[in-house]
């Protein structure tokens, strides 16, 4: 063994554990070698993106062991990094999570950095995070339209405390209004120009199927019904109630996309190109919904 261990030493080691370990990478990693360097630069608190000069720091042996131990909880009991440092990015902005809610990990952030064009034409003035968690979308939706009012809200009031505190973390506590509501059963009469919404979409044959560490997550921020689709179903119910007339709706229904347009075959949903693949996110305008609501009904 080394004499000597740098912060490069304990990187290179945790990857080949990770890479050992068969363990799934999705919680806003995609690899061994990044889910180690976010352990590592939130343990030692290196920043996002260390350098050279400072991966050949040396370390001691006490920290060099307390590293080891939380990779070795990442391994032994399969627990997402994000938990584990109970730190979360999302559109370049840190997030507090812990598991009342799930790990931000949307592709809705692909079309927040677009500012949702070319779908959404006018700057909203008032817009929902509908089942936000722990707020990321609609803070994020906040720094990027930094004139309009926002709503999140969730029915979990655990996940709102998780919410809470992120708004508070960003200092937008004077713009954005927090709201417990079962789908829009508390926020009558409201209406916006965009609504947002990351609701369950996980239907239950996939659900059985997904890797140990998604059963860290909350089973009621992800299971919805036997197709994903019981709360996605009530949404576009009543969405078109509280959207205005060039308003949008914006949801991501994940691997439930088959399941929907199969449902709704007729109705023609938007499905924006977001990174690589597949993005489960669909697009509805107002006047889309109030043609197509006798399907939803």
């Amino acid at each position: 063994m080394k004499s000597v261990i740098t912060f490069e030493d304990l990187l290179c080691e945790a990857e080949q554990l990770f890479l050992s370990h068969d363990l799934y990478f999705g919680h806003g990693t995609t690899s061994a070698w990044d889910e180690s360097v976010f352990l590592l630069s939130h343990a030692f608190r290196l920043g996002s993106d260390p350098k050279s000069d400072v991966l050949n720091q040396e370390v001691s042996i006490d920290q060099a062991e307390g590293f080891r131990k939380l990779c070795n909880r990442r391994v032994n009991e399969r627990i997402p990094a994000s938990y584990l440092t109970s730190t979360a990015w999302f559109c370049g902005l840190e997030f507090f999570v812990d598991t009342r809610v799930i790990i931000p990990r949307s592709p809705i952030s692909e079309l927040i950095f677009h500012r949702f064009s070319p779908w959404l034409t006018d700057q909203p003035n008032a817009l929902l995070d509908m089942c936000t968690g722990s707020g990321c979308i609609g803070i994020a939706c906040a720094y990027e339209f930094d004139e309009a009012s926002v709503t999140i809200s969730d029915i979990c009031g655990e996940a709102l405390e998780v919410a809470r505190r992120n708004v508070e973390a960003h200092s937008l506590l004077n713009r954005i209004e927090i709201v417990k509501s079962d789908c829009f059963n508390d926020l009558l009469g409201k209406k916006f120009d965009l609504i947002v919404c990351n609701p369950p979409y996980v239907d239950s044959q996939e659900f059985a199927a997904m890797p140990n560490e998604y059963r860290h997550e909350p089973v009621q921020a992800m299971l919805s019904g036997e197709d994903g689709l019981r709360f996605t179903r009530q949404l576009l119910r009543e969405a078109i109630d509280h959207l205005n007339p060039k308003g949008i709706l914006v949801v991501e229904v994940g691997n439930s996309a088959l399941a929907l347009e199969q449902e709704f075959a007729h109705v023609p949903f938007i499905w924006p190109s977001v990174g690589v693949g597949d993005s489960g996110v669909f697009i509805l305008s107002h006047d889309q919904l109030g043609e197509n609501g006798h399907f939803f009904s």
